[in-house]
């Protein structure tokens, strides 16, 4: 990917953002990070779910360029997304495992934006995340129990 001089920070290093029209996610994968995958292409599965600041997007439909918060990927979550990625083992909230970084991404998001949301609320937000192995069920039961955990932390 040619250069543009243009700089991301991601995970908490400074990476290139590509040439202009390159996509958060083409950017991300040039500079070899794997945690976000490209699916469709289209932002309509959420495989490529990042945080940028503390808003889910999905990186393969924002163009790098546009970028001016810290992006964080699922790899780069550390601490604070641990007790997400325990309850997605805990849970068996994942098999073939390519979705798992999206929805640990959207997961974090959700509950940064408000904790004490209900099970409904929680299947809606998830719902842009695709899962074709898990049926979802394993998947919410996991982003319900670290909610509880969370708000019993307040």
């Amino acid at each position: 990917m040619a250069e543009s001089g243009g700089t991301l920070r991601v995970d908490g290093a400074v990476v290139p953002a590509g040439p202009p029209g390159a996509t958060l996610l083409d950017a991300l994968r040039a500079t070899g990070n794997t945690a976000p995958k490209g699916a469709c292409r289209r932002g309509e599965c959420g495989a490529c779910t990042v945080l940028v600041g503390d808003r889910a997007v999905m990186s393969c439909t924002m163009l790098a360029a546009l970028v001016t918060d810290e992006v964080t990927t699922a790899a780069g979550l550390g601490e604070a997304g641990a007790d997400l990625c325990a309850a997605f083992a805990d849970h068996a909230a994942f098999q073939c495992g390519f979705c798992t970084p999206g929805q640990v991404v959207r997961a974090e998001a959700v509950l940064r934006e408000r904790v004490d949301r209900s099970r409904d609320e929680i299947v809606r937000e998830m719902s842009g995340n695709v899962c074709r192995c898990t049926g979802y069920r394993q998947i919410v039961d996991a982003v319900c129990a670290v909610a509880s955990s969370r708000r019993e932390l307040r």
